[in-house]
């Protein structure tokens, strides 16, 4: 199958689509191109998944507007089904790669998944087949491992035997849909002519630029694009440190900086999470070149990793205001996601203030309305605790019942590290009040 019969059927919406892994990127890049009128095949290796997918029921929590509604829809109309197996790719003439991509406690890339994917897919892959990678990757990777790999498991040359792309994914939970459909796109092709053909195929389900170029030039996009993203976090964070040091709000700071012409200060807050915005920064320098010797990026993600247990100092601090130690201390965290309205809790912030406020002997209890684990009564949760963290801004966080809980805890203490409460609303209550980037 040369290339241009890959364009012509997928003009035709007559060529035949596969998406492997089918997570918060995948699972929503199927239902769109079943939408646009294309048949789909989902790959997983959750046997779990598979099943309520094939059942029309969304395999995930939390808020993202039409998802369900789609993913009913497709299914029930026969243009989506899911699998466990590889075999059922062999008939497929596109197939999409949207598998996680961790790094290591070394900060180093973790591509099992991708691995694993490439070498099942290869032995099935139809011969001239279009496989395109949206996974995240560190620029580099589709030459380093990509490319080998799959020419490996095929045993046939890119551009003969398989074409070859790379277009990075860009999806936030809460609007995976609309991020698919409005937001631009970096279309990497293996050759200029593959890159146009993607571009065809990418335009059935978007509407923002898709901009035509090599595989090296969209995975540096994309990584640094979230790179961008922390290192201006980090900012805002260390901003929020030094107000609370000197005694000023870094909310009204923050508003007065984004008054000048093209300043546009970010959030502080609690902590980055995420599967995007913690790793991506490694993954951009991952496979820098001698000489290269990363400042910034590193500082970066130390200021940004360091805001839980700020958060932590926060709760100790106030503790001490009331006469208390945190040894033994019964503290509640509200929110374990690390999104609000979300039910996704990869590299949570919440999940470090927990294990550092347990090293500090406290008694922690965890509160979240989209974590099964942690969907159970907020007020029963609250009794006989000495401090309240609030650490995601969940709607149901934001108008919490202060009266209520002020006769039902042992101590009011309201740690705020997402700016989700007014805090001279919180200390007219009767509360103690700490918040991020507000000094004392």
């Amino acid at each position: 199958m040369e290339l241009e019969d890959i364009g012509r059927r997928i003009d035709q919406k007559t060529a035949q689509l596969a998406v492997i892994g089918l997570g918060y990127v995948g699972l929503p890049v199927a239902c769109e191109f079943a939408r646009a009128g294309f048949t789909v095949l989902g790959v997983d290796v959750r046997a779990d998944r598979v099943a309520q997918i094939n059942a029309g029921r969304l395999p995930m929590e939390g808020k993202e507007p039409g998802l369900a509604e789609l993913l009913a829809q497709v299914v029930e109309s026969g243009r989506l089904r899911a699998a466990v197996e590889y075999g059922e790719l062999a008939d497929c003439d596109v197939v999409l790669i949207a598998v996680e991509t961790p790094v290591d406690e070394n900060h180093r890339p973790q591509y099992a998944a991708l691995r694993t994917a490439l070498a099942n897919l290869g032995p099935v892959l139809r011969p001239g087949a279009l496989v395109v990678i949206e996974s995240t990757i560190a620029p580099g990777t589709m030459q380093g491992l990509v490319r080998p790999a799959l020419e490996a498991a095929t045993g046939r040359p890119v551009n003969q035997g398989f074409f070859l792309g790379n277009c990075p994914e860009r999806v936030m939970p809460g609007r995976l849909l609309a991020n698919i459909r409005q937001m631009n796109r970096v279309v990497g092709g293996w050759t200029p002519a593959t890159a146009q053909i993607m571009v065809r195929l990418y335009r059935q389900v978007v509407s923002g630029d898709l901009d035509p170029t090599d595989c090296l030039t969209a995975e540096l996009v994309k990584t640094a694009e979230n790179a961008y993203r922390d290192v201006q976090i980090a900012f805002a964070n260390e901003v929020a440190l030094l107000c609370e040091s000197m005694g000023g709000d870094v909310w009204q700071v923050r508003d007065l900086v984004n008054k000048s012409p093209g300043r546009q200060m970010h959030l502080p807050g609690a902590g980055v999470g995420g599967h995007c915005i913690p790793k991506d920064p490694w993954l951009l320098i991952a496979n820098a070149g001698e000489g290269f010797a990363p400042r910034l990026i590193p500082a970066a993600r130390a200021v940004n990793d360091g805001m839980p247990l700020h958060v932590a100092d926060l709760v100790v601090d106030a503790l001490r205001e009331r006469g208390k130690g945190i040894a033994g201390a019964r503290a509640l965290v509200l929110g374990y996601t690390y999104l609000e309205n979300s039910d996704d809790t990869r590299n949570s912030p919440s999940a470090d203030l927990v294990q550092r406020l347990a090293q500090l002997g406290a008694d922690v209890r965890v509160h979240d309305p989209y974590v099964e684990e942690y969907q159970r009564d907020l007020y029963a949760r609250a009794a006989g605790c000495d401090a309240l963290v609030l650490m995601v801004r969940h709607g149901e966080y934001q108008g919490l019942d202060l009266a209520r809980l002020q006769g039902l805890v042992a101590t009011p203490i309201l740690v705020d590290g997402r700016n989700a409460l007014d805090p001279e609303q919180v200390r007219a209550a009767g509360w103690v009040y700490r918040g991020v980037g507000r000094g004392a």
